[in-house]
């Protein structure tokens, strides 16, 4: 079958099925010719094919018409001969376009020609996929832009180099091999929830590594990733319900620690706690205060010779206490010292603004609006809701954020709108009826485990069996070794001291097998 034959079969290739709203007419207008090009490229994206300027006629600066054809016209001819290409061709003489002309009386734009048949398939679900429908939503050009700040130090650390012709200094050198010591004094003032640069990393790879290894196959993973999921998630419900059911006891009596303890989970409020302790060690004294503004100096013994101090201040009207330390505001804990401040001013509530909705017991985590295999049954129908907002809201605050008016129009809209939903609910809280998520949940949260059974061991391949007994070897190597030597030391620490050759004495040692966890050596 000739090329010729199968071009002619594709140009009947029927339309696909578009919203009429959509589909470009003749004597449609548009306020610019921008506006004209959008709606074209938009009613492209629905039909599943892409588009380019074909021309532009101009009359001196100002444009009079404009040709735009479907990407797959490509009039321009190859000088490479169709035999020795090796790259695929997009070209197809595809007839689809739109002819735009202004209108000099008006002052607009408007379509005098258009043709709706392609010489090719279109298919919408794959048009995401074409290179002028690939954009990025203001949410995730955010976060790139973001995560793109973050290894920006390393990047101005070596155009300082290069700039300044310092690549080959030694001093220089040195000091960036140790900037995790110097680097986190100027990231201080930011909050980092105490997690250091390669953290959050280095404890995913850990967690990861329980269930696979660099040689798992694609199915592997993907099994064990949903295990991972799985796993994270019941850790999750079992802290939630020990946060619940039980209560880790005050270090103190102060008043400001109980609140912390009804808030925080179990593992934050031990690391509160731990700044309560550190207060008996602090020394608070009033430097100067006035209109309600009180500056401090906290001092701290740290060690028997050394004393450090450190300014605090605090605003009794705004209820804001700051320390030079900046620990709240690097990893969301108060301070010991702003801490010693609270107790001196004798305050028995801290502000809101000092208890991270991050750390508390009522959480609402947003990860768990992830879909996996495991509790899909559960929260699908909150899943799809979900994604179905985010995609929606994402839409609108992209284009609320296009000037301030539109934002203020959206903020306003968001308080009436949460005032109406907080409405609902607490109305709601009043009738007894469940829905069938909460039934479901309900019915989950009942089923207890099965009884443990003692099995008969470890299975012989298990996944880092081989390093285990790498490890295992080495340290038994080494016992044997140090005993040797105890042995060979005891032996002649009993050398008789009155004989002028040596005499070895034999002396009988009787050890037995260290057991299971038994640091002695066994003599």
């Amino acid at each position: 079958m000739g090329v010729f034959t199968v071009l002619t079969r594709c140009i009947l290739q029927p339309l696909s099925v578009v919203d009429d709203e959509l589909v470009p007419k003749v004597r449609m207008t548009f306020t610019t010719l921008e506006d004209a090009g959008k709606f074209y490229r938009n009613y492209a994206k629905a039909a599943g094919f892409s588009t380019r300027v074909r021309c532009t006629n101009r009359k001196g600066n100002e444009i009079k018409n404009q040709l735009i054809t479907c990407s797959r016209e490509e009039k321009w001819k190859s000088k490479i001969s169709p035999t020795e290409k090796t790259n695929p061709t997009a070209g197809l003489n595809c007839p689809a376009r739109i002819y735009i002309h202004t209108l000099k009386d008006v002052g607009a734009w408007i379509i005098s020609k258009v043709v709706l048949d392609h010489s090719h398939p279109c298919c919408p679900s794959k048009a995401e996929m074409l290179k002028q429908h690939r954009e990025l939503s203001m949410s995730i050009r955010r976060t790139i832009e973001n995560n793109d700040e973050a290894d920006s130090f390393d990047r101005n650390w070596k155009d300082f180099l290069v700039n300044f012709g310092l690549a080959d200094n030694k001093w220089l050198s040195d000091l960036y091999e140790d900037r995790h010591i110097w680097v986190p004094i100027y990231l201080d003032h930011h909050f980092w929830a105490g997690m250091r640069s390669t953290q959050r990393s280095e404890s995913m790879h850990s967690f990861f590594n329980k269930y696979i290894t660099r040689n798992s196959s694609l199915i592997q993973f993907v099994k064990q990733y949903d295990n991972c999921l799985g796993s994270r998630e019941q850790a999750e419900r079992e802290s939630d319900a020990a946060d619940f059911h039980t209560v880790i006891p005050c270090a103190t009596k102060s008043s400001i620690e109980a609140q912390f303890q009804d808030a925080y989970t179990h593992a934050k409020f031990r690391e509160v706690q731990a700044q309560f302790r550190g207060k008996a060690n602090c020394i608070t004294r009033l430097k100067n205060s006035a209109l309600g503004y009180s500056v401090y100096e906290v001092g701290e013994q740290v060690s028997s010779s050394i004393f450090d101090k450190f300014a605090v201040t605090y605003d009794s009207v705004a209820a804001e206490v700051k320390c030079q330390c900046i620990l709240f505001e690097s990893r969301g804990i108060l301070c010991r010292h702003a801490l010693s401040v609270l107790s001196f001013e004798q305050v028995s509530q801290v502000s809101p603004r000092y208890i991270l909705e991050r750390w508390s017991k009522k959480v609402k985590r947003r990860h768990t609006h992830i879909k996996s295999s495991h509790d899909e049954p559960l929260m699908e129908p909150r899943s799809k809701r979900f994604d179905q907002l985010v995609f929606r809201s994402q839409n609108i605050c992209e284009f609320a954020s296009e000037s301030e008016e539109l934002t203020a129009i959206l903020h306003r809209a968001y308080d009436n709108v949460m005032a109406e939903m907080e409405a609902l609910k607490v109305k709601r809280k009043g009738t007894s009826s469940l829905s069938h998520e909460d039934a479901n949940l309900e019915s989950v949260n009942e089923l207890q485990s099965p009884p443990r059974i003692r099995t008969r061991g470890r299975p012989k391949n298990r996944l880092g069996s081989k390093l285990e007994k790498q490890i295992a070897n080495s340290t038994k190597k080494k016992k044997t070794k140090v005993l040797s030597e105890i042995n060979l030391f005891d032996a002649a620490s009993v050398v008789h001291s009155s004989c002028s050759q040596y005499q070895g004495q034999v002396i009988n040692y009787q050890f037995r097998v260290p057991a299971a966890g038994d640091n002695s050596l066994g003599v």
